[in-house]
């Protein structure tokens, strides 16, 4: 009875955020091809494995193992992740990021990484239409498009549409932090 119920919320979350992805003008993401770097636009490694093969992961990967939330990611999916860089935490608060991995923090820490994941493979052409998209977290995040860049919350996207076996990544240049 669990599955069922845990399977009918994802189909529900799917529809949600599927319907809200409908019909408007186009947004500028950055493609695979215009963005130089080690992340390949197409991967047959898992959301998790792509990110980590890529090198410019490593505290997400870090954050992810220390939440408790690899196996998640490794799942079926799928999933839209919305990766922030190593630059991206660095630029958090000092001291931010090894507080949120300490043990105690584990609950926070789960929170701000399911506040970056979107529980359906939502390709940038798809998320055209988007105002906004539920996130795992609960909360959801605004997608704008401003002087030819696509931003989620006040993060821009850096590189789109990096596919791997179990959903998408897009490429952000700073942490989300939900408000709650």
């Amino acid at each position: 009875m669990a599955s069922l119920n845990y399977m009918n919320t994802r189909s529900i979350l799917r529809s949600i955020i599927l319907t809200s992805l409908v019909a408007a003008a186009p947004m500028n993401f950055v493609s695979a091809e215009d963005a130089p770097d080690k992340v390949a636009a197409t991967s047959s490694k898992n959301i998790l494995e792509t990110a980590v093969a890529a090198g410019k992961f490593k505290t997400l990967a870090a954050a992810i193992q220390a939440a408790g939330l690899t196996d998640a990611l490794n799942g079926s999916g799928p999933f839209t992740v919305f990766a922030p860089t190593d630059e991206a935490f660095a630029k958090l608060p000092a001291g931010t990021v090894e507080s949120l991995l300490k043990p105690e923090n584990k609950e926070k820490l789960q929170a701000i990484l399911k506040y970056h994941v979107v529980a359906a493979k939502v390709m940038a052409k798809d998320a055209i239409a988007a105002k906004t998209a539920d996130t795992l977290q609960g909360g959801s995040i605004r997608i704008t498009a401003e002087n030819g860049h696509v931003k989620i919350n006040d993060s821009k996207v850096v590189k789109a549409d990096i596919v791997a076996s179990n959903g998408v990544i897009h490429v952000i240049d700073a942490v989300l932090l939900p408000a709650n």
